[in-house]
């Protein structure tokens, strides 16, 4: 019963995940790239999905999503308390922002 649990939480999480993603680029296209970490195709692809297509990839047994970092600095200056939440946000969102060009080139 656990796994089927867990499956299920998956394809909620997919579901809720590729539904705003498509929100966001037909909002934003542009900061939808930023915070998503897309790739302009990956973006392009995911924009032109049908509710059936979003429907089947939400029903895989795979989270669709991941953290964007695999660096301890960005998850530490993301969980940590600092006396100025506003410069460690701005740190993190440089560091993320490096890492999002990284991927696309």
């Amino acid at each position: 019963m656990y796994t089927n649990d867990i499956l299920s939480e998956i394809r909620d999480a997919n579901l809720s995940y590729l539904m705003l993603a498509q929100q966001m680029l037909r909002a934003d296209r542009p900061a939808a790239i930023y915070r998503l970490g897309l790739s302009e195709s990956i973006a392009d692809m995911m924009n032109k999905l049908s509710t059936a297509q979003v429907l089947k990839l939400a029903g895989s047994v795979n989270l669709l999503t991941r953290f964007r970092f695999d660096d301890a600095e960005i998850l530490g200056l993301l969980t940590h308390e600092r006396k100025s939440p506003e410069s460690t946000q701005t740190h993190a969102a440089i560091l993320l922002a490096g890492q999002t060009a990284e991927a696309v080139h």
